[in-house]
């Protein structure tokens, strides 16, 4: 099975290793199927960014980890963020890790771009 290749924007490969390892493994798995044009069943569209970016979702003993991808891009799968939740009221994104998604979305965006160009040439 064609698998598309993923991609980790800034720090979000060296934060999702600070997770439990079976968070790791969890979300790991998810991006899996992310990579083979399916969606696990722990991922969940990312409202307000746009069509394409999702959240996977953790629980861990009491703790909520999260990731972010996204899919938009046609020729890879990127993770734009990896992050514990600590707010223990509400279930809404944290406002600043929003902020951070916004920002790696472009990051994402651009490398994409620079994807499609570099083999339009080749």
């Amino acid at each position: 099975m064609d698998r598309k290749p993923l991609y980790w924007i800034t720090s979000s490969h060296k934060d999702l290793k600070k997770f439990p390892v079976d968070v790791q493994a969890d979300i790991g798995t998810a991006l899996r199927f992310a990579q083979e044009g399916e969606k696990s069943s722990s991922a969940k569209p990312l409202k307000g960014l746009g069509s394409g970016v999702y959240e996977i979702v953790d629980n861990y003993n009491t703790d909520t980890y999260r990731a972010v991808y996204t899919v938009h891009f046609e020729d890879a799968v990127y993770v734009l963020h990896c992050f514990q939740k600590k707010s223990k009221s509400g279930i809404a994104t944290p406002k600043k890790d929003v902020e951070i998604i916004h920002a790696r979305l472009k990051v994402a965006e651009a490398m994409a771009k620079e994807l499609r160009d570099g083999k339009a040439h080749s």
